[in-house]
């Protein structure tokens, strides 16, 4: 071979292990990036799963009420304390009472006077708590059993009526305060994820709680209230 045809050689020769350098490079970084993308979507689709089906229930029957919850709970009757046990919970459902300048304490009784109904006309009713005009907050049922609060929900979700000063339903201050506080600790007694807390009208279409029924945005306002109870004080 002459020297010219032995130098051509020699640089097609470099040139075409430069090529397979590069192509090797090329390879190697779209496997690695390929097993990334794949970790990260099985990373994703764990962590949804995770979060979807795999949340830890737990049993309403173990949690405690904290001292500023006033437990005065129902006679056991068909129509306000029926005594169904309620085994997980699901969700919060928030009410008002629909009876302006009521009390706590007044509606806590009404529910109570429903046990000595008899006939097809009786009233079925309760909650698992209220929250009067002062924030006081009362306990009518245990997180054990069900209420008659939240039709075809009151299977799976505790309920909250809330006390209001007049017909537009807009909560008192202190009223509104501790509804935050009360949502917050069951949430994270419960462990329940920040969706959980509804509104009775999402599940039935009535007007309740009526003031945030008519104003969304003040709906919103107030899960974001809680959520940021829960992270500052859980």
């Amino acid at each position: 071979m002459i020297p010219e045809e032995k130098d051509l050689y020699t640089r097609r020769a470099a040139r075409k292990k430069a090529r397979m350098r590069r192509l090797k490079r090329r390879r190697a970084l779209l496997i690695a990036a390929m097993i990334l993308v794949f970790a990260l979507l099985i990373w994703g689709v764990v962590s949804l799963a995770r979060l979807l089906f795999f949340r830890k229930a737990v049993d309403p029957a173990s949690v405690t009420v904290p001292d500023w919850v006033d437990v005065q709970l129902l006679d056991v009757n068909p129509y306000s304390r029926p005594g169904t046990p309620l085994t997980e919970i699901k969700g919060i459902v928030v009410h008002y009472t629909a009876n302006p300048g009521t009390t706590a304490q007044q509606n806590r009784n009404y529910f109570n006077s429903l046990a000595k109904q008899n006939g097809e006309s009786a009233t079925s009713v309760s909650s698992h708590f209220i929250i009067g005009l002062d924030g006081e907050v009362i306990q009518c049922i245990p997180l054990s059993e069900i209420s008659y609060a939240s039709n075809d929900r009151n299977k799976d979700t505790v309920s909250i009526e809330c006390c209001h000063p007049d017909s537009g339903g807009q909560f008192t201050e202190a009223t509104y305060q501790s509804l935050v506080r009360l949502c917050a600790w069951l949430e994270q007694e419960l462990n329940l994820q920040e969706s959980s807390i509804i509104r009775h009208y999402d599940v039935s279409g009535k007007l309740c709680p009526l003031y945030y029924v008519e104003n969304e945005s003040l709906w919103n306002e107030f899960k974001n209230d809680v959520k940021a109870y829960r992270k500052e004080h859980f």
